[in-house]
């Protein structure tokens, strides 16, 4: 049942993002912050704060309220009035709800199914306090580093084909970040992307669904942009697309052509079914076939080899008694 009251949070106020904007088409001419205020419609003292506020975000505002302000270089924010220019024409560039910092945007995602916003939603975050990993882990989300977005869908599939997704979220973020840094990726089954044996990313799919249909799903995606140090205990096992290439990398550029891979591949998986997904994740992912693992779920911790998937998507496991079992849940490794 839907939930009885919303817990959504309050966006991102647009004149904060009319405020990016303005300066951002003005980047190293001095506006003062008398103009500012009469053209975005607020006193000059929230200006003032609202600069501060970015200034924690990273972005390089100079200046202060006596001589105005200007930008050093402007801000990979992945504000909402940019976006909806680049994806002009896309179901993800009609509703975009913007935070600088929330919780969790599959958390506000899944409100936003309850509450009947329209299939294409995308929820998007600078940072995240509380962000999410499959089986309930923590998903390190540094401020203004990452992508951290959340789609909302209304498929009209079966619950057993929902998963598909997670894997399809892997396939359109590999064909980005290839397309946009030269790349090439590795998917681990079923929702981590992998970089030279690192974690560079994550896919967590959740979905409101009766017994033969699906009712919405949230893909949420997180991908390591421009991190340049992690946690210690991530540091052996994280790593980030600017770790990995030595240069900053364009959010904005990357977000954008992944919601375009994104909606080619749900369009794809709409039109042609599961094999789509399944077909092209075997192909490209080394995890899914001869692939030696340890499995471990509530009930086992067991080796085998990497046997393919199955139609619906799951993975085939060639254990060492000889018997291949398929993988509904739980969690899978590479054996050292």
């Amino acid at each position: 049942m839907p939930k009885a009251k919303s817990s959504l949070p309050e966006t991102t106020d647009r004149r904060i993002t009319a405020l990016v904007t303005l300066l951002a088409e003005n980047a190293t001419i001095i506006i003062s912050g008398t103009r500012i205020a009469r053209e975005i419609g607020v006193s000059r003292s929230t200006v003032w704060r609202w600069v501060q506020r970015l200034r924690e975000l990273g972005v390089r505002a100079k200046g202060h309220p006596r001589t105005g302000y200007y930008l050093e270089k402007v801000p990979d924010l992945l504000t909402p009035d940019m976006l909806k220019t680049r994806l002009k024409g896309s179901i993800f560039g009609r509703h975009i709800h913007h935070y600088l910092k929330v919780d969790s945007t599959n958390r506000v995602a899944m409100e936003l199914g309850y509450s009947n916003v329209p299939e294409g939603a995308v929820v998007l975050a600078e940072e995240q306090t509380a962000g999410r990993g499959r089986a309930g882990r923590a998903w390190h989300s540094e401020r203004g580093t990452g992508i951290y977005v959340t789609l909302l869908l209304r498929p009209k599939i079966s619950p057993v084909q929902a998963p598909l997704l997670t894997m399809m979220a892997g396939l359109s973020a590999r064909a980005a970040i290839q397309a946009q840094t030269g790349l090439t990726l590795d998917l681990k089954w079923p929702n981590d992307l992998m970089l030279n044996g690192k974690k560079l990313g994550g896919i967590l799919t959740e979905m409101h669904a009766e017994p033969a249909q699906v009712r919405f799903v949230i893909v949420g995606i997180g991908v390591n942009a421009n991190q340049e140090k992690f946690p210690a205990e991530l540091s052996s096992i994280a790593t980030s697309l600017r770790a990995q290439t030595s240069r900053s990398i364009s959010r904005m550029e990357l977000l954008v052509r992944l919601l375009r891979e994104f909606e080619t591949d749900y369009n794809r998986f709409l039109r042609d079914g599961a094999a789509s997904v399944t077909q092209r994740f075997e192909s490209v992912s080394s995890y899914a076939r001869g692939k030696r693992v340890i499995v471990s779920n509530a009930a086992e911790t067991y080796a085998g080899v990497t046997a393919g998937l199955s139609p619906e998507g799951l993975l085939r496991v060639e254990r060492e008694s000889g018997s291949i079992v398929t993988v509904i849940a739980g969690d899978v490794r590479e054996a050292s």
